[in-house]
């Protein structure tokens, strides 16, 4: 932590320390050219989409780029503001990433192509595309956009800290998203690149042969040591110990003020473009939906049913297959059509087989084909079908878990809050009334409780919800799964109050928001929802929690 800190805080000291400046500042930023290259490429492959399907596409216009106008763009038909906040929070997600490299890697030479470190830099982007290939196809989305914020900023580095601006290239070095291509000329370890600056200014200190030649070099760099082999250039800056070391400056464009900041916006311009030509690599391996997922721009989740089948469950496996076929049915052909369905039955003794598929008729003859056999009311495997489903559906899923008995194997509760991450946990438990129904009420309630305090856990762990109502009300309660299916949704207020107690609970609502909708579980409950100006507010009562 103490080594993690003392980064941090050279980070606040003195920015743009080792980079084009991370997030703000006067000149380009890495923020900056990371968003600009996103919006743009992310438009292209809009267009290309548009194209492909007959649709006309309107491209943004008005001035720069922003991720609300490109989402409107690319999904005319969504008229949600949230799907704009939902782009944007992916590009943050990137650029947040790609910031943090000058943080956790300062000293790295290889994140920063510093001490003409070019293959094992290239190795750094190469290696990191292979992972977000490997993410993009298994839906590990989260991980891909983080592995792309960083890989970005060890290629947008190269135009700032190498040399490549100075040999007036045109276009950016394409071999560095390439493992096996040439980088270029790359000077030898003990060839001589630069001179000292003279007269306060830096532009001409790379030697004119290293020019002429075309050869490629970047600066050496420390926080601590002055040490760099005899006659190489330095990265230069306050901060770089090697500057001061013949021959004296650096060549580093990070920002307007650098000593080579008179190429710093020729250098970010080509960062830009250098991005842009990864996405695009990223884009034809992927393919159009999957960059589009990745980049951000809405797309529906993966509906994911588990389901208890024994015998007890009859009823709700009937409701389970009717709200699957409503949303199938109802939401094919829009925005809000799943992009892919999980199946997990579980009992006792088994669980499993899934079922994953982006074929809705598929998922339709295997949910028809669940039927309620054996076991009762006694400890089911829950937590392993649970874990199965976890572990295939991609990050920010909402699973539904249909039950009516405790879990047999708590064992694996860690095991299952390690692997949520980003996905929504929501549990329809139809027990409420069965405890009472049982010859030993008190032990019997003791366990209807217990296994319940457990699936509440796992909800509010996850930020779902446990849902307990009768076999009767079941249909009501499954609204949720309904309004869940958006596209659009989001959580602007969740609040547990374990035991339950008499409390004020303020959220804003705002010109986006559309369709608000309030779930209240519990027993014994009284509610008023009233304005910011204390007035009572009419409200539609879906259902009621049942004790």
């Amino acid at each position: 932590m103490g080594w993690i800190l003392r980064v941090f805080l050279l980070g606040l000291l003195l920015p743009g320390l080792q980079a084009f400046k991370p997030l703000w500042g006067n000149s380009i930023t890495h923020r900056q050219i990371t968003e600009m290259a996103i919006l743009r490429k992310t438009t292209e492959v809009c267009q290309a989409v548009a194209i492909k399907e007959g649709r006309d596409f309107t491209i943004p216009t008005g001035g720069r780029l922003s991720a609300s106008a490109v989402q409107r763009a690319c999904s005319p038909n969504d008229g949600s503001l949230l799907s704009g906040v939902k782009f944007k929070e992916s590009i943050i997600a990137m650029y947040m990433s790609n910031a943090a490299v000058d943080l956790i890697h300062i000293l790295d030479d290889l994140r920063h192509f510093d001490g003409e470190e070019f293959v094992g830099g290239r190795a750094i982007i190469t290696d990191g595309i292979a992972s977000i290939k490997a993410n993009v196809r298994q839906e590990n989305i989260i991980s891909a956009r983080l592995t792309l914020g960083k890989i970005c900023h060890t290629l947008q580095d190269f135009y700032s800290h190498s040399n490549w601006i100075e040999l007036k290239k045109k276009h950016p070095n394409t071999n560095l998203i390439r493992p096996d291509e040439s980088i270029g000329n790359i000077a030898d370890k003990n060839r001589p690149t630069c001179r000292s600056c003279s007269g306060g200014s830096c532009k001409d200190n790379i030697l004119p042969e290293i020019i002429n030649e075309g050869i490629l070099t970047s600066g050496y760099f420390s926080l601590f040591s002055s040490s760099k082999p005899a006659g190489k250039c330095s990265h230069g800056g306050s901060a770089d110990r090697t500057s001061d070391q013949d021959p004296v400056g650096g060549i580093n464009k990070d920002n307007d003020g650098a000593d080579h900041g008179h190429l710093h916006r020729a250098a970010a311009i080509m960062a830009v473009n250098a991005t842009m030509e990864l996405l695009e690599d990223i884009r034809g391996a992927s393919g159009e939906n999957d960059f589009l997922q990745l980049m951000g721009i809405t797309r529906s989740s993966v509906l994911c049913f588990v389901i208890d089948t024994t015998g007890s469950m009859s009823d709700d496996i009937v409701e389970a297959k009717r709200v699957a076929f409503s949303i199938i049915n109802s939401k094919k052909g829009t925005l809000d059509e799943p992009s892919g369905y999980i199946l997990v039955p579980f009992n006792d003794p088994g669980f499993g087989p899934l079922t994953r598929t982006t074929d809705s008729d598929i998922f339709k003859q295997r949910i028809n084909a669940l039927s309620a056999s054996g076991g009762g009311d006694r400890p089911e495997l829950s937590l392993s079908g649970l874990q199965l489903a976890l572990t295939s559906a991609p990050p920010s899923s909402e699973i539904f878990v249909f039950t009516d008995a405790p879990a047999k194997d708590v064992e694996l509760k860690s095991t299952v809050i390690a692997l949520i991450e980003n996905t929504k946990l929501n549990f329809l438990l139809t027990n409420a009334l069965f405890a009472r129904r049982r010859r030993n009420s008190n032990g019997g309630n003791r366990m209807s409780a217990q296994g319940n305090q457990l699936y509440q856990e796992l909800a509010e762990a996850s930020g779902g919800q446990a849902i307990v109502v009768t076999k009767d009300t079941l249909p009501q309660a499954t609204d949720i799964i309904v309004d869940s299916s958006t596209s659009s949704l989001v959580t602007i207020l969740q609040v547990v109050r374990n035991p339950g107690r008499p409390d004020n609970f303020t959220f804003t609502v705002d010109a986006s928001m559309r369709n608000l909708t309030i779930y209240i579980t519990g027993s014994s409950l009284t509610f008023s929802l009233n304005s910011p100006s204390g007035k009572d507010i009419p409200y539609l009562l879906r259902y009621t929690q049942v004790d």
